[in-house]
């Protein structure tokens, strides 16, 4: 929005000139403006003091920050977001809870969550190599012991 030319001091003073018994064509001539900028500053600041309207200006500013803090991305102006289901193991489980929660269809839990149904209804075909996993942990951690003891000496 572009800034008036006018300061709330000066708007206050063409409203007190008018107050004072000018008609209004004849204020707004001698300062240049429409009679619908007058009448809207008349709606704005009329009977405001020069202190009143800085004070109202603080806090049309302090509201416009306000509204400036609130992110699209959050949920509430404080900032409480829940993390985004991101894995497909995060989506099933997060469709499952719904099911069971709010006892609704795959379906319908699907749509509501926007994950994709064939995500939810995935089973893997591997072999669970859980064991193997481990044991390749276990020889990983054994070469760090082993390399931090030689190192050290």
């Amino acid at each position: 929005m572009r800034k008036s030319r006018f300061a709330e001091e000066q708007i206050i003073g063409i409203l007190r000139e008018h107050e004072a018994g000018r008609p209004t064509a004849e204020v707004c001539r001698k300062h240049g403006i429409s009679e619908a900028t007058f009448y809207k500053w008349k709606s704005k600041f009329g009977g405001m003091d020069v202190s009143d309207a800085k004070g109202a200006r603080g806090r049309e500013r302090e509201a416009e920050k306000a509204a400036r803090r609130d992110d699209a991305r959050q949920c509430d102006p404080e900032g409480h977001q829940q993390p985004k289901v991101v894995t497909p193991v995060a989506k099933r489980q997060a469709v499952a809870h719904a099911c069971t929660t709010h006892e609704v269809s795959e379906r319908r839990a699907c749509q509501t969550l926007g994950v994709d149904r064939s995500t939810v209804r995935y089973r893997s075909r591997r072999p669970d190599d859980g064991a193997v996993r481990l044991r390749i942990r276990d020889a990983g951690a054994g070469l760090r012991v082993a390399n931090s003891r030689s190192r050290s000496r």
